[in-house]
């Protein structure tokens, strides 16, 4: 059945409504007094280019700039006797509507810049095939405070968009389609500092504790191809693995740091986020400069040097962190990698010696298969579950 031959239910009408009310209501609380019930104001979705959902990987994981300010992950379980191919099918086939403007349960918002990202969890992958990418569950991990609700699940629903209102809304349409298959695990919001250059046509937000996020990764058509983009077997193929790690951060304490404090526990200048070995942003630290008194310019704690891929021995994470305020303050942090190793490895050492773990908590922790892209002909998941 099409979209929008769908009436909405109740719920995912209520769930939609509640946040654009309320958006409503503060709009109304504005103090400028040229605004005129019959004049609207234009919503800034409405000049932004919109972002194909079908292709060869599925939107959301790269754009041709910078990720979307705000974030909604929501991570659900399929029922027992649910098979997997056609609830993905229709699941693709919203998309592409929402994506397009044309699904009324956008309640007449446009679209936008919207993405959403689909994946599948471990036990769903193992399903299709015991040895495929994804089908191991994540390991566990020091400092971690995880209900057993908040770790794992079968579906990753990834929205994105600049538009805030626009996620919940399009998680509601979402969740409505797939209605009593799935049930919801946890879900987390969350939104990207302000964007500051690092190098020519490229840009890193600052996260919640001031400084430069995600200046590392595959960045390059040819970095993708060697780090992100799952190469094979053919039903994955164009996919990549990505791990959800929700966190607490103890704000309190890191803000009584002084900032020569807290750049050693990152290795980089809170600023400008230069290493502390000198060079540029972009540039890699220099982890064998020392100063001369034999001292390392960057700590041999620091999180750049404790997280470096060269020294781990592992490939670049595509990685993005969000800004959170509920359930506390904090980061959601996601990485795409095209094996699970390039994180696992990397915490595995971090959790040996980085300066920056004993001010976080996880409180929430997943991987997922990002499924490949797909079209009208090739609906999401075919490839696995044809």
């Amino acid at each position: 059945m099409h979209d929008a031959d769908r009436t909405p239910s109740r719920r995912a009408f209520l769930d939609a409504t509640g946040g654009a009310l309320a958006a409503g209501l503060l709009a109304g609380c504005t103090s400028d007094s040229t605004i005129r019930p019959d004049r609207p104001v234009p919503s800034a979705a409405a000049t932004l280019a919109p972002v194909a959902a079908t292709g060869r990987h599925q939107a959301g994981v790269t754009l041709p700039r910078s990720a979307q300010r705000n974030l909604l992950a929501v991570v659900a379980d399929l029922g027992t006797t649910v098979a997997p191919g056609p609830l993905l099918a229709e699941l693709g086939e919203t998309v592409r509507a929402l994506t397009a403007g044309s699904d009324p349960r956008l309640l007449g918002l446009p679209p936008g810049d919207l993405t959403v990202t689909v994946g599948l969890g471990p036990r769903l992958v193992r399903t299709a095939g015991a040895a495929l990418p994804g089908a191991a569950d994540l390991p566990r991990f020091s400092r971690e405070r995880i209900a057993s609700g908040a770790r794992g699940g079968d579906l990753l629903l990834q929205i994105c968009a600049d538009d805030p209102l626009l996620p919940p809304v399009a998680a509601a349409a979402l969740l409505d389609r797939a209605g009593d298959r799935v049930r919801e695990r946890w879900r987390q919001s969350g939104r990207r500092g302000t964007d500051v250059p690092v190098a020519k046509g490229r840009t890193a937000p600052r996260n919640v504790l001031g400084f430069i996020d995600g200046i590392v990764g595959p960045h390059t058509a040819a970095e993708r191809e060697r780090d992100l983009w799952l190469a094979g077997p053919a039903s994955v193929a164009g996919g990549t693995l990505a791990v959800l790690r929700r966190m607490e951060i103890d704000l309190t304490r890191f803000a009584a740091l002084s900032v020569a404090e807290q750049e050693a526990v990152f290795g980089r200048h809170r600023d400008s986020g230069v290493p502390l070995s000198g060079g540029t942003v972009a540039s890699g630290p220099e982890l064998g400069a020392k100063t001369p008194d034999g001292r390392y310019l960057v700590p041999v704690d620091a999180h750049v040097r404790r997280a470096n891929p060269t020294v781990v021995g592992v490939g670049h994470m595509l990685r993005r962190s969000y800004s959170t305020d509920e359930p506390a303050p904090g980061l959601l942090f996601i990485s795409f990698q095209n094996d699970l190793r390039t994180f696992t490895a990397t915490l595995a050492r971090m959790d040996a010696s980085d300066a920056l773990l004993p001010f976080t908590t996880t409180t929430a922790s997943a991987s997922f298969l990002i499924l490949p892209g797909f079209d009208r002909q090739h609906p999401l998941g075919s490839r696995l579950f044809d």
